[in-house]
């Protein structure tokens, strides 16, 4: 009697493969969470843009949510999206994590109020290491105090937190502190192109970036 080994032999692959992608999924499954603190609103539920639209800038690429994060893919200048739900105008502090997956200038521009202005914290532009706010008293991040240059590599995650208060506007990357400006008898502004952004609005500047975990909370005044 003639014995064929090929059927088996399959059925093992296939069982092989089948555990294989049922690893990968609950990996994914574990990396793609949401993480937000406790008390804070989450601004994303990691499958939709539920909340957002995209921005229409005019020179924006597309923009899509992809394994629990917003795909900004670059255009001809910015592109984005603005929240189109409440956000609060003073005593906030915000959340995210960003990345740059191609593209040389911002990968995170966050335009946010303050309460009757608006202003921009700038996340690698100018090339690819500014870091600051756009505009204070007109001058961009380039070219005002809240200037700083840092390194930022394709590919890596950055965790950017902005607190806003009756005063002070204080940002941190990866829990480093890169801006703590005291904007009271300053103009704080936006530049034309981001605009559109307000009130709250994540763009990029010629550059793809992907966005997770976006989150806000209110400070209880006493």
């Amino acid at each position: 009697m003639k014995i064929c080994f090929v059927p088996v032999l399959f059925l093992l692959f296939l069982a092989s493969c089948n555990q294989g992608k049922k690893a990968e999924k609950e990996e994914k499954s574990i990396e793609y969470t949401q993480q937000i603190p406790e008390g804070a609103r989450p601004m994303f539920d990691g499958k939709s843009l539920d909340g957002w639209q995209v921005t229409n800038f005019g020179t924006q690429g597309p923009v899509k949510v992809s394994e629990g994060k917003i795909v900004i893919n670059m255009g001809d200048g910015c592109s984005g999206v603005n929240w189109l739900k409440d956000f609060p105008a003073i005593n906030y502090e915000l959340g995210l994590e960003a990345r740059k997956t191609s593209g040389n200038d911002f990968f995170c521009g966050l335009t946010f109020p303050v309460n009757e202005q608006f202003c921009s914290l700038i996340v690698g532009g100018w090339g690819g290491p500014v870091v600051g706010l756009s505009t204070i008293d007109g001058a961009d991040a380039s070219d005002n105090e809240t200037k700083v240059l840092r390194k930022f590599e394709p590919g890596v995650w950055y965790k950017i937190n902005l607190q806003v208060n009756d005063s002070t506007i204080v940002a941190t990357i990866d829990g480093e502190t890169v801006v703590d400006f005291h904007y009271k008898d300053h103009k704080l502004g936006i530049r034309p192109e981001v605009s559109l952004s307000r009130p709250f609005g994540i763009c990029t500047w010629m550059t793809t970036a992907e966005i997770r975990n976006i989150w806000y909370k209110r400070w209880s005044l006493k």
